[in-house]
């Protein structure tokens, strides 16, 4: 099995978090998206949405879509409950973590840290930082009273809101407004086999705002 995917990346955190804990042996390849590597013809063969992670099966399957991914390997584990309420809410999270949580979360982490450019994209930031904390409001309204995000213990969602919640700062997002959130994501790196991502060099969450 071969997984590809950015060390940096959220996205390719949790394909590889799930492979991880669930006890499967992958070969990762390093894919860099900023340096083109997803763009190549090769590489389109494998997946023409030009993305990462992909998961490449023993028998050439293509797994693309993180979330997706983490659902195919957590099938008949406790990271998924099974086919039922328990299991929509889950996919609830899922599909609003997509849609309404990373693109301003793991975006502004992207231009700020990674590609410097806090100035030239500072009117996309700011939508980045008017939605990203509403998305951790969100979260925080859940988490303040409850120890994971679906009453089913922890879970995919918990592995997907956790790939860009936990370096949330390194977007200038000021996580010390979200209690709940910070102890969800200390239960959560408290578990057996649970990995972080890291950090840029010289990176102090002191610094964000």
């Amino acid at each position: 099995m071969k997984l590809y995917g950015m060390t940096v990346s959220g996205n390719c955190w949790k394909a590889s978090q799930i492979l991880r804990l669930t006890g499967h042996d992958f070969e990762w390849i390093e894919t860099d998206t900023q340096r083109g590597d997803t763009q190549t013809p090769a590489y389109l063969a494998l997946n023409p949405q030009g993305e990462v992670p992909i998961v490449v099966l023993d028998d050439g399957t293509v797994l693309t879509q993180s979330n997706a991914i983490l659902c195919h390997f957590a099938e008949g584990t406790s990271w998924l409950p099974p086919a039922g309420l328990a299991r929509t809410q889950v996919l609830q999270w899922l599909f609003w973590e997509q849609y309404s949580h990373e693109p301003y979360i793991a975006v502004a982490r992207n231009l700020v840290t990674y590609r410097g450019q806090k100035l030239a994209q500072a009117e996309r930031l700011k939508q980045c930082a008017e939605r990203g904390a509403k998305a951790l409001g969100v979260m925080e309204r859940r988490l303040s009273g409850h120890n994971w995000l679906t009453d089913a213990g922890p879970t995919v969602a918990d592995l997907a809101l956790f790939a860009y919640t936990h370096v949330a700062d390194e977007g200038e997002f000021a996580m010390a407004d979200y209690p709940g959130v910070q102890a969800w994501v200390a239960r959560l790196t408290a578990l057996p086999g649970i990995t972080t991502l890291p950090r840029p060099e010289g990176f102090s969450s002191a610094t964000s705002r």
